[in-house]
């Protein structure tokens, strides 16, 4: 029975290899997939048209629109031109409302400061500025208990974004309170303006431990730290209570100026 089967395998194998072999069946044997799913070497358009007809579809090179680049250049010019006929006719109708500037007098010492950025969400935060000497305290003792009382939120000069001038004689120096725990800005506010008048009550009010207070040396060391890292040299001299000006430019030192009569003149003699 063995020697029948392997007889039977051997003839099959040998009618395979004598039978001729036609091309569609070697084909199959170099791919396994369909001729239809082959990869096409140039596309339908260039198939069916030709150079001269391919061109026809072509844009003029003449009416091509400008780049992006060009539209953001020109609708920048819009907006400079649009502000510029806002100038030239409408902000002479704003003289109408002009009004003269009023210095604020000595019942009104506090600037308050925000800020507000276009495009996003208003701050809640409010700052207040006030000169010591303009609060009303009663005197050298009450002025030294609240500049002791405010701690670091007192400095000697003007805070850079406090709305005061650089000029501004300092004094005793000024209080800046900020505030941004509460939600609303007013609220902020209003907090500010309790704590300056507690502060200012409580300055005022003689205590028991007076004589210690008189004791007590101004605090100065946040304003060390801020002119150190400044890096101009603040700290240096006792600049940080008095920065020089040119007022102090000793006026012996100064060239004296000849007269009128000392003047060479330009006539030949």
């Amino acid at each position: 029975m063995a020697s029948s089967l392997s007889l039977l395998t051997r003839r099959t194998l040998l009618s395979h290899a004598t039978a001729p072999s036609s091309p569609q069946i070697l084909s199959r044997f170099f791919s396994a997939s369909s001729p239809a799913c082959a990869r096409r070497t140039k596309t339908k358009l260039e198939e069916d048209i030709d150079m001269d007809e391919l061109m026809e579809y072509l844009e003029d090179p003449g009416t091509n629109d400008s780049p992006s680049s060009s539209h953001l250049m020109l609708q920048e010019q819009r907006i400079v031109r649009h502000y510029l006929r806002l100038i030239e006719h409408e902000m002479p109708h704003l003289a109408a409302l002009r009004k003269p500037f009023v210095p604020p007098t000595s019942e009104q010492p506090l600037v308050v400061r925000s800020i507000e950025y276009v495009g996003s969400k208003p701050t809640i935060k409010r700052s207040m500025v006030v000169a010591v000497d303009d609060l009303p305290l009663k005197d050298e003792k009450a002025l030294k208990r609240l500049v002791l009382l405010a701690g670091p939120r007192w400095t000697p000069s003007p805070p850079a974004d406090a709305g005061i001038s650089k000029h501004a004689e300092w004094k005793h120096g000024f209080v800046k309170i900020s505030c941004e725990d509460f939600m609303q800005p007013a609220r902020n506010l209003k907090w500010i303006s309790d704590t300056l008048d507690r502060l200012v009550e409580r300055a005022n009010s003689p205590a028991k431990e007076d004589g210690v207070w008189d004791g007590l040396p101004v605090d100065l060391r946040h304003v060390m730290a801020k002119s150190k890292k400044g890096k101009k040299g603040d700290h240096l001299r006792g600049r940080v209570l008095a920065k020089p000006t040119l007022r102090d430019f000793p006026r012996e030192w100064l060239p004296k100026l000849p007269t009128t009569h000392e003047q060479p003149s330009l006539s030949s003699s």
